[in-house]
This record gives C-alpha cells, structure tokens and sequence, in this order.
C-alpha cells in the first residue's frame, strides 16, 4: 500500500517558519542529486537559513560517502545552509545537535520512542528511521559554512525499501501504522532545529 501524499509546498512551510532564521528561505525541488550537493552550489548567494527538500534524491548519501535511498514523495531529504561559529573539528557538535532534534521531534509529533545512534543516526523500534550528514566547505570569504542534511523516512511502506534494507530500516509510518502528514512534520521539525540552533 502505498502511503505517498500531496508534495510538499515551499510557500507554505515558510510562512509557517516567519521570522526564524531556519526557514527563511525554502526550496521544494521534484528531483536532485543530493540536497547537500544542490546547497553547496547556491551557498555563495544566499543567507545562513535556507532550507532545500527534494521529493526526491537520485544521489543521495550518508556517512560515509554510503547511499541513501530516497524513494519519491515519501520522505524528508533536506539541506540547511548554517554559518555557526565553530571551527571544522568541532563539526560533531552540530551533527549531535541535529540528531537529537530530530529525535525529540519524532517522539513529540508522532508519539514514537527514538534513540540515537552515535555519530548521526536515529532508530526507531530497533531499526534506522533517519540520519544526518554535516559539511564544512570553505567559501570565498575563507570563512566556512556547514550544510546540514537530513534523511527521515517519513511514510515508506515496506515495499519502498531495498530489499537488503528491509530488515533494518523503518518508517515513521511503519512504527506508528498511519501516514504522517510530512508538511506538518516538516514544519514541526525545522522550528524545533531554529530554536535549538539559536540556542546553541
């Protein structure tokens, strides 16, 4: 059965996010490569605070340069640009905040116990339900940017995984055996990222 819904709408997840600095700007793309990829090319002409998701990554990846799949409308792949004050080696930090945002989050939006697994990786009921990824690039200034992405299946139904990932990949959907609305989860999860992020 498939648990795919509407696709996501920029307009609406940034008026929701009015007047943070996550969420200033927003980009829904049908397809890319990799939201980290496609942020890396706009960071230069853009402020700290833009969010890029796509329906779907043909490209994406997580720790470790490892593939991560990406099936269309069922997801969230998104990137953040973020100009924090720290230093390269200090880069774990922030991937340690963003994986416990992103787990207090589920528990808060969907009512699902979630644990984090050392460095960059969030399970749910034993299995991955999500991951981060944090890159530093040098920009022209010789100051760095961090691009923040994020992978969460949202409202994969079994059939949406590989097959040699079905025994240790989940769903939010999955766990909580209903479809989540991603546009409210979404919107959810990057005001909690604004706050904490603020923050910190």
């Amino acid at each position: 059965m498939s648990l795919r819904g509407e696709s996501l709408d920029a307009e609406a997840i940034c008026a929701a996010l009015a007047g943070r600095l996550i969420g200033n700007e927003v980009l829904v793309l049908e397809e890319t490569t990799s939201t980290n990829d496609f942020v890396a090319r706009l960071a230069a002409e853009h402020a700290e605070g833009l969010v890029v998701i796509a329906e779907q990554q043909t490209a994406g990846r997580g720790q470790y340069g490892r593939r991560w799949e990406s099936a269309p409308g069922t997801g969230l792949w998104l990137s953040i640009l973020l100009r924090p004050s720290i230093d390269v080696s200090e880069s774990g930090r922030l991937t340690d905040l963003l994986a416990r945002a992103v787990s207090e989050i589920i528990t808060a939006e969907v009512d699902l116990p979630a644990a984090i697994k050392p460095p960059n990786d969030v399970y749910v009921a034993g299995r991955k339900v999500a991951g981060v990824l944090v890159e530093m690039r040098v920009e022209a200034s010789g100051s760095y940017c961090a691009i923040a992405g994020l992978g969460i299946n949202v409202n994969h139904s079994a059939a949406d995984f590989p097959v040699e990932l079905r025994e240790t990949a989940t769903s939010l959907a999955i766990a909580a055996n209903h479809s989540i609305d991603r546009q409210q989860f979404a919107i959810a999860l990057l005001r909690e990222l604004d706050s904490r992020y603020r923050t910190w």
